[in-house]
């Protein structure tokens, strides 16, 4: 039995009210690593109102199984409907969310997303981030969401063609982009720091699927002159996944450092 199995078993046993008492027993907070295992089990049985009331809690584990859940709200509800309006912008309301548990919930909501309707995950990421891009200055609050948008891209199951690969690079392509007109003043604000830090390794997931396309683009990074950019071209050559895409252009991508 797996641990998600086992905790599913447990909260299928207990009143929904008594399930507050099993997070706090289960969640592995305080500490390193929150219990994602029974956070990936509420989101998947939890209902609709209490996805929704988790979501807004003041507890962060509570909070990040609502926000999982929401990906599987947003993905059962009909498209262009009122309800998935709804839940949508909550859960970009939860990517700006000042504890970065909760955000990471918000990334693994979009992934469930991706799972479950490709097409509306896709649209939903490109709407996210052509949002952003119209406007003349990008916000901490909106540098979050777009961190969701990339944790949420940088999954190898989301882009194992070369189809899927393509558009996750030009997802990222675009929040390069924006990154890169941050002014100076505004590049220590912590979404541009949580922003650049996925970046750094989301380039060399969504490469792998289409390598030739991913090194160019890379490639055009490095030649920018723009320090945080060469920052990411250099995190991302650190990571196996990429080196093994092409090993010789890797190696000719480090070489211009």
């Amino acid at each position: 039995m797996t641990a998600r199995t086992a905790h599913l078993t447990a909260l299928h046993a207990l009143a929904p009210s008594r399930w507050p008492s099993y997070f706090t027993a289960h969640s592995g907070l305080p500490g390193p690593r929150a219990n994602l295992e029974l956070a990936q089990a509420v989101a998947e049985i939890a209902d609709a109102a209490a996805l929704r009331s988790f979501a807004g809690s003041d507890d962060e584990f509570t909070a990040l199984c609502g926000v999982i859940g929401l990906g599987r709200l947003l993905a059962a509800a009909p498209e262009a409907s009122g309800e998935a309006a709804e839940v949508e912008d909550e859960l970009r309301m939860r990517a700006a969310d000042a504890r970065w548990r909760v955000r990471e919930g918000a990334a693994m909501a979009l992934q469930r997303l991706g799972d479950a309707q490709p097409a509306r995950f896709w649209s939903l990421v490109d709407r996210w981030t052509s949002v952003a891009e119209r406007e003349p200055r990008v916000t901490d609050a909106e540098l979050l969401v777009l961190r969701a948008v990339v944790a949420g891209v940088a999954e190898p199951r989301l882009v194992k063609t070369a189809t899927e690969a393509r558009r996750g690079q030009a997802v990222l392509r675009r929040v390069t982009r924006l990154l890169e007109r941050v002014p100076g003043e505004d590049r220590r604000q912590e979404g541009f720091r949580v922003l650049r830090q996925a970046l750094g390794y989301a380039w060399s997931v969504v490469l792998v699927g289409a390598p030739q396309e991913g090194f160019e683009l890379l490639e055009g990074m490095a030649r920018s002159g723009d320090r945080d950019l060469e920052w990411i071209v250099r995190e991302n050559l650190r990571k196996t996944r990429l080196v093994r895409a092409d090993p010789q252009r890797a190696a000719d991508l480090a070489s211009r450092f």
